[in-house]
């Protein structure tokens, strides 16, 4: 039997980043982008390499170049590695029983790379539920809100890959989710509330992403720090980002497009404040001047190399 699972591309829509920051968000799964994992019964458990993110050989220093610039420095081997151990891991603590069987697992995706649309959580997701189905576990062994802490933990614990909690829930939940993560329930329950809401209340809304991207989890670093040292801006500001995704989902029931408009300027407002521009980046605040510019508001659809707009 051979089992192919997938995981989409994500935006988030309101209120990133707070979803690493006991904060509240809105998220969309985009269905244009995908992740594919296909894994059958084999002899000896083996991960097939991606002939080209994976790939050891290069025509030439020039196609180095362009594939290093387009998909980083590691490819998906090592998520799919640190997917499998994890989900081992896992179950051995839940004293989960897997059955005495082998696979070999390949892997697919045309998720544009490192422009913070969820590429790499995205592979994990769709590792982490082909060995769901593999194993023939449900969401009674792994309940839906646990699954996104497991596609968390393998690459904060396992890769030391600065991310949050929003990424991963979209990919599991799928449709549009406002997200819950404070701080009383994240410490009562061990994760947020995630909350359906009907995708056909979105505005139209346009994608737009650089070209030349570059370490999307690097934007975190500073904010993260300032945050974990309880600076009040960087603290105020995540609270008023969660804000940002409580009124827009009022403002979605009530088809107040007007509002949904400014609460994105405002989103983004803050978030240029509180990161700076050197950190924002050069490329990234150009296509929000032209979004802008033409009229349409627009924010990061996640940590960067990616705008969300109207």
């Amino acid at each position: 039997m051979i089992i192919r699972t997938q995981a989409h591309a994500r935006i988030g829509f309101m209120g990133n980043p707070s979803d690493g920051y006991f904060g509240k968000t809105i998220s969309c799964a985009i269905t244009n982008f995908n992740a594919e994992v296909t894994l059958w019964e084999s002899p000896m458990l083996q991960i097939i390499r991606h002939p080209v993110s994976d790939s050891a050989e290069f025509h030439s220093l020039s196609d180095l170049y362009e594939i290093a610039t387009r998909d980083g420095y590691y490819g998906g081997r090592r998520l799919i590695s640190a997917s499998c151990k994890k989900f081992y891991e896992y179950c051995h603590n839940q004293n989960i029983e897997l059955a005495d069987k082998n696979f070999t697992v390949s892997y697919d995706t045309d998720i544009p790379r490192q422009v913070g649309l969820g590429g790499s959580s995205a592979i994990i997701t769709a590792v982490i539920k082909a060995l769901m189905a593999f194993y023939g576990l449900t969401e009674s062994d792994i309940p839906k809100p646990i699954q996104p802490n497991l596609i968390l933990s393998v690459e904060t614990e396992e890769l030391e890959i600065n991310a949050g909690l929003q990424d991963r829930v979209i990919q599991v939940y799928g449709g549009t989710v406002f997200m819950d993560f404070s701080k009383e329930l994240m410490e009562k329950q061990g994760h947020g509330n995630y909350e359906y809401l009907d995708a056909s209340l979105m505005p139209p809304l346009f994608l737009a992403y650089v070209d030349e991207p570059t370490d999307s989890g690097k934007i975190h670093s500073d904010v993260r720090y300032r945050y974990e040292q309880n600076d009040p801006e960087v603290v105020g500001a995540m609270q008023t980002f969660g804000g940002y995704a409580s009124e827009c989902k009022t403002a979605l029931v009530q088809s107040d497009y007007d509002r949904i408009s400014a609460l994105i300027e405002e989103n983004f407002n803050l978030r240029r404040k509180i990161f700076g521009d050197p950190v924002i980046g050069e490329k990234n605040l150009e296509m929000i001047e032209i979004a802008r510019g033409l009229g349409c508001p627009a924010k990061f659809s996640g940590s960067g190399g990616a705008i969300v707009g109207m």
